[in-house]
């Protein structure tokens, strides 16, 4: 159908075109002065008025069906905009037909004595009345209902006893001492991590405003904290120059300072000083009672005891920072370097317990990261983080740092989770913020089936170290994993800025997908992860869905042909979600022959829930320890 509208609206021809034929059919004239009359006379008025109601109405329940379905931003756009486009086609439709008795007729065909246009407006006024009540009403609902939250996991809300230590300043002329300026600051932060009562910035956190230029407010409400230790450090030979302040986050106030200039060997009667005085200082602002002897007493031996499992030997306690400084960068090449700092400390002081524990640590990492190491690199360096666990543990049985070493250990490759949920206990008990430990509690909830406990620990040490990826990707993983594509779409943008090279960081939120269904989301956004193995384990169970077998399977054997020694378990995922539920019992078995870590996730992991059926389930938990009566 075209429309031919005449010079000046006189005469409205429409050509009609139907199985090959033409035929033209002039309207009735339209005299221009009364053009807006006939708009009002043909309802092209009410019609408009009716459609902005029902758009209205349509948009008001996609904005409150869409995200109960997951769907992406995107299709509110779209919607949006068909709706805008077809408003000027209902008006056109308006103007050129009419209803009838008999139908749906061109406007040119209806006799004037035949029109109920007049009756047809009157219906369209009331039904828009009806519709405009009910926008009405979903606006209202819209507008007030209580809307589905995440919970929060930012920083723990301000207490008056807490405080963050930011990285010390370098200022020594050789840029390469930064090791020691940050391990100076770091070790401060241990050592007040230690003290009942006080709460501590953890290190991500608290080092993530090095080099720039935040106020004290702006860093005390990100990471909850009432105080700040800022400073500097210069060595020069063996002179070394620490400056130290403390200041409120309110305010802005300082509220103490102090430099220090000593020889090297002194620079460990320097940092107890600190603590003590920082201590002091935190205290006193709710106690007032700093200066009391018996006070001042009380807080020296909580340092004391804070300080325990380190060093006096000077070389040795530079390695060790160096140590400390390679780790936290935590890639293949800086953990190399690593082990040789902590290598050479132990050598230096074999009785330095946190220089045993920092190697153990150290060992464990290449363990559960590196894709480098081999079958036998992987038991070697399993091997050496025992003895090294070990032997940090003899010298201190109360090393926060070792025992969590130790439940590494025993959760990702013993399979021990009673003795893991022990040690976790006990380290815990000496340092129940540090978010390591509270991670690990939250894992050992996984094992235990417990999602919910698990989502709170997870959620707990996110909040203890906002800016510390690894908490916050097991946050997302698991909220994916159990359904809450909406939460863990929320989270995983986050993990990806703290972290972008980190495994799961895309492949996560790809799981998280398949669970909803969403096979080509889940592929798409498995592309951009840096873990091979991780892209390969989502597109061999979202190809397979989409009955795309051949990329499927091409996916399963590059999985197979290049990770089958570090990725048993996901090779083991793919098959059950296949339904082949013998090899995937056969690689569950070479995953637990490997101590594949993923182990500990089984109970709750989604794409394995073919097998719960089979008889072989309740014996492959049993072996694994992970059977309810075992695990009281």
């Amino acid at each position: 159908m075209v429309l031919d509208v005449g010079r000046a609206f006189q005469v409205t021809r429409i050509k009609i075109e139907c199985c090959g034929d033409e035929r033209f059919v002039n309207a009735r004239r339209v005299n221009p002065t009364n053009f807006f009359a006939e708009l009002k006379r043909r309802n092209v008025y009410k019609v408009g008025v009716a459609y902005a109601v029902v758009a209205w109405l349509v948009i008001q329940a996609a904005s409150i069906f869409l995200p109960a379905f997951d769907a992406p931003p995107w299709v509110m756009k779209a919607f949006i905009m068909i709706i805008a486009v077809c408003f000027p086609v209902a008006l056109v439709l308006s103007w050129a037909f009419e209803i009838t008795p008999e139908g749906i007729k061109l406007e040119s065909e209806v006799a004037p004595n035949e029109s109920i246009r007049r009756r047809t407006g009157r219906k369209i006024v009331g039904i828009t009345v009806v519709l405009a009540v009910i926008a009405a009403g979903l606006l209202a609902f819209n507008l007030f209902r209580t809307k589905p939250t995440t919970p929060p996991t930012t920083a723990a809300l301000i207490t008056n006893k807490s405080v963050a230590v930011l990285a010390f300043a370098n200022l020594s002329d050789d840029k390469g001492s930064e090791y020691f300026s940050d391990g100076i600051s770091e070790e401060l932060l241990t050592v007040l991590q230690k003290i009942p009562g006080l709460h501590v910035a953890a290190r991500t956190s608290a080092f993530s405003f090095k080099g720039k230029n935040a106020t004290a407010q702006e860093i005390g409400q990100k990471l909850g904290v009432a105080h700040l230790v800022e400073g500097s450090v210069r060595k020069a030979g063996d002179i070394v120059r620490i400056a130290a302040r403390l200041t409120r986050t309110d305010t802005g106030e300082q509220l103490w300072s102090e430099n220090f200039t000593r020889d090297l060997k002194d620079v460990f009667a320097v940092q107890t000083e600190l603590a003590q005085t920082i201590v002091g200082q935190v205290g006193g602002q709710l106690t007032n009672d700093a200066a009391n002897p018996a006070a001042k007493a009380a807080i020296q031996a909580e340092v004391r005891a804070a300080e325990r499992g380190g060093t006096k030997n000077v070389e040795a306690h530079q390695h060790y920072l160096q140590g400390r400084f390679y780790s936290n960068r935590s890639s293949e090449k800086s953990a190399g370097e690593a082990v040789v700092e902590y290598q050479r400390a132990v050598e230096l002081d074999p009785s330095f317990a946190l220089a045993w524990a920092g190697l153990a640590q150290t060992h464990v990492w290449y363990c559960g990261y590196s894709s480098a190491i081999g079958r036998a690199g992987f038991d070697d360096h399993l091997a050496r983080a025992r003895e090294a666990a070990a032997r940090a543990l003899a010298i201190e049985p109360n090393l926060p740092e070792a025992l969590l070493v130790r439940s590494k250990i025993q959760l990702n490759f013993d399979f021990d989770w009673n003795g893991a949920a022990e040690t976790v206990r006990s380290a815990l008990a000496l340092a129940p913020a540090d978010p390591a430990l509270v991670t690990a509690a939250g894992t050992l909830a996984l094992a235990r089936g417990d999602t919910t406990r698990a989502i709170e620990l997870y959620r707990q040490a996110v909040a203890l170290d906002p800016v510390n990826p690894s908490p916050r990707a097991w946050l997302a993983f698991i909220l994916g994993v159990t359904g809450r594509l909406a939460e863990a779409r929320a989270e995983y943008p986050r993990v990806v800025e703290l972290n972008p090279a980190a495994p799961w960081s895309h492949a996560g939120l790809g799981l998280a997908f398949m669970v909803k269904g969403k096979f080509d989301e889940a592929a798409v956004a498995a592309q951009d992860d840096a873990a091979e193995w991780a892209r390969l384990l989502v597109v061999a169970m979202a190809r397979w869905s989409q009955k795309r077998i051949p990329e499927a399977d091409a996916a399963l054997a590059r999985l197979t042909e290049g990770f089958a020694d570090t990725a048993a378990y996901q090779i083991a995922q793919v098959y059950a979600y296949r339904g082949d539920k013998d090899r995937a019992f056969e690689w569950l078995e070479r995953a637990r022959r490997q101590r594949d870590g993923s182990l500990g996730f089984m109970r709750c992991d989604p794409f394995l829930a073919n097998l719960h059926e089979d008889q072989r389930w309740d014996v492959f938990l049993r072996k694994m320890g992970l059977a309810d009566d075992q695990l009281k």
